[in-house]
């Protein structure tokens, strides 16, 4: 069974016109599914309707037609608290790394906050030494070490920040992270380190990613497959290497042509 199954898929926003009430659809009629292991590259150009189906996968934002599974949990039909347990085995790492951390928190305090929110699952008291230890290993994994503890989300560069995000998002040891545009924020040689640290972390942990990105070669190069989003619709998906050397649509050999290559080595 896929760790994440996308059946039918469609989200539709109420748009007045007038005296008359009509409907924008910015997802339509999507399948697709994410093999537990494996990272689905989600492309096409802003608007296409990436976030929005990311959003609907993390329960954040309720489908007007079909439904999701994760982990063979409806997320669509699931109450709150089953909708809770479920949001320990899927984590969100957005695209701004500045605005996703509190600038009040200090690194100890945003890293931790996963695991004082979940402190019995996941098994580490709020406040105590054993919470402190564990945001110091995440911080690691992460290339950050324990002098970061202290400090405040200002007093970091945007690649350090992003890495802040990775490690909260890895707190509760999630099987699912949701990388939407995660480097599009930072330089290319700094979005290169934290594309290589993804898949680090992956190798070592055998997380699954959905990887969301208007980059083809980015998403090339971190994909197992690809699905192609334009204007809402799914119109290609494949194997990653196999859809970029023969792509089926026009839009998407425009969208390999209009990105160049990431320098990840």
């Amino acid at each position: 069974m896929p760790l994440v199954e996308v059946v039918s898929v469609s989200k539709s926003y109420p748009r007045r016109m007038g005296l008359r009430s009509s409907g924008q659809t910015v997802v339509e009629n999507v399948s697709l599914t994410i093999e537990a292991g494996e990272t689905l590259g989600l492309v096409g150009e802003s608007g296409s309707g990436k976030t929005t189906l990311a959003r609907m996968i993390l329960g954040l934002t309720k489908p007007s037609a079909g439904a999701i599974r994760v982990a063979g949990v409806d997320v669509t039909q699931a109450r709150e608290s089953g909708l809770r347990r479920l949001r320990r085995q899927m984590q969100p790492v957005f695209q701004d790394p500045y605005g996703a951390l509190n600038p009040r928190m200090t690194v100890l305090e945003i890293v931790g906050e996963p695991l004082v929110i979940h402190r019995r699952e996941a098994g580490v008291a709020a406040g105590s030494a054993a919470r402190r230890a564990k945001v110091v290993e995440l911080l690691r994994e992460v290339g950050l070490d324990e002098s970061a503890l202290r400090r405040y989300p200002h007093e970091f560069s945007g690649g350090q920040r992003q890495r802040i995000n990775i490690a909260r998002a890895l707190a509760l040891r999630p099987r699912l992270l949701v990388l939407d545009e995660p480097v599009s924020a930072l330089d290319v040689s700094v979005g290169a380190q934290i594309v290589n640290l993804l898949r680090g972390l992956q190798r070592e942990y055998g997380l699954t990613y959905l990887f969301i990105s208007h980059a083809m070669p980015l998403v090339r190069y971190l994909s197992t497959r690809i699905a192609v989003m334009e204007r809402g619709r799914l119109v290609e998906t494949g194997e990653a290497e196999e859809l970029c050397a023969h792509p089926r649509e026009t839009y998407t050999r425009q969208l390999i042509a209009a990105t160049p290559e990431l320098p990840t080595g």
